[in-house]
């Protein structure tokens, strides 16, 4: 998407910083899927048309579908095992979720090459679009059509690739995992779909939407409302949903994080970057340590990382996250 002069920049890059993500109240369960028997050509099903389709790689397959969840074609990105074609193995799948003003494969493929970051890994990655400002979420208002995004990933995306690729479809086989905007919407659905997922992955997405007088909150809605929204927003203004709000804020919901592997990473700052992506990882990083203050509180693991330098994407980390992630998953077999 093109922006239209200074202002509009500014909007975006603060959308790619403070990654915030609203989403449906708290509990909604997936159909269960019938499953296909192989994965060499998933087709439609689940309220999902596939209307491209690229599979001539063995790895990476490429997907673009109509759904009457969003008012565009959101595209998907799906990462196979090196061994999939030969092996025969069902393995497990974590979802990985780009950050605001970006597209997965700009984040995942151009900025840390998530292809050779997975090489070897008997993982399953699904990489898909979720809107220039779309924060993981159905928004509570829009005035530019549908932008569902957390009906099309949780109702629709994940149950079509469970049918149509050779996965392990439970929550011990699903991880889910994001940077910035996208870490936040990995934050909010393990904890408003826990039933789906046994990993959460944050890198540099903030876990606080009331601190600082609600300034993520503030932006979620400024940011969707400029990128996506044509002036709706995710939370709702002047006036908030605050039942909203609530059921999307990981330190209101910590109890739900209990019994999953939780990966959290931020930076410190100290390197010369420019001021607004200090500021933006100065308010993840209060977020994050927020909210593994009151992880400890209630007695929950978490594996927790600060490093030098701001609100960037670290592929030595985000490899070792997905190294945790086979780990505590069901393994391959």
């Amino acid at each position: 998407m093109k922006t239209n002069g200074p202002a509009r920049r500014r909007v975006l890059r603060t959308a790619a910083g403070l990654t915030a993500a609203v989403a449906l109240g708290g509990t909604g369960a997936v159909a269960t899927a019938s499953r296909a028997a192989a994965a060499d050509a998933p087709g439609d099903g689940f309220g999902l048309r596939v209307v491209e389709r690229d599979e001539s790689d063995p790895r990476l397959r490429r997907y673009r579908f109509r759904t009457g969840a969003i008012g565009w074609d959101p595209g998907v990105h799906v990462l196979l095992p090196d061994d999939y074609d030969t092996a025969g193995r069902s393995y497990p799948v974590v979802y990985l979720f780009h950050g605001g003003g970006s597209k997965a494969d700009f984040t995942w493929f151009d900025t840390v090459g998530i292809r050779e970051l997975t090489a070897g890994l008997p993982l399953i990655v699904v990489m898909p679009d979720g809107g220039h400002a779309g924060w993981y979420c159905d928004p509570v208002s829009s005035n530019a059509g549908r932008r569902d995004w957390e009906t099309f990933h949780i109702a629709q995306l994940l149950p079509w690739i469970d049918a149509g690729f050779r996965t392990h479809a439970e929550c011990d086989g699903r991880a889910v995992c994001g940077f910035s905007m996208g870490g936040f919407g990995a934050l909010k659905y393990a904890a408003g779909h826990g039933e789906l997922f046994a990993s959460v992955s944050s890198h540099s997405g903030p876990a606080s939407l009331r601190r600082d007088f609600g300034l993520v909150t503030h932006w979620a809605n400024v940011s969707s409302a400029v990128s996506d929204l044509a002036g709706g927003t995710v939370y709702g203004a002047p006036l908030w949903n605050e039942s909203r709000v609530s059921a999307d804020n990981p330190v209101e919901r910590v109890e739900r994080y209990s019994g999953k592997r939780i990966f959290l990473a931020a930076g410190t700052g100290g390197q010369p970057v420019d001021w607004f992506n200090q500021v933006s990882e100065a308010q993840v990083l209060a977020g994050q340590r927020e909210f593994r203050g009151l992880l400890d509180a209630a007695g929950i693991a978490h594996e927790a990382h600060e490093e030098p330098g701001g609100h960037v994407l670290r592929a030595p980390l985000l490899r070792r996250d997905l190294e945790g992630i086979v780990d505590r998953l069901r393994r391959a077999g």
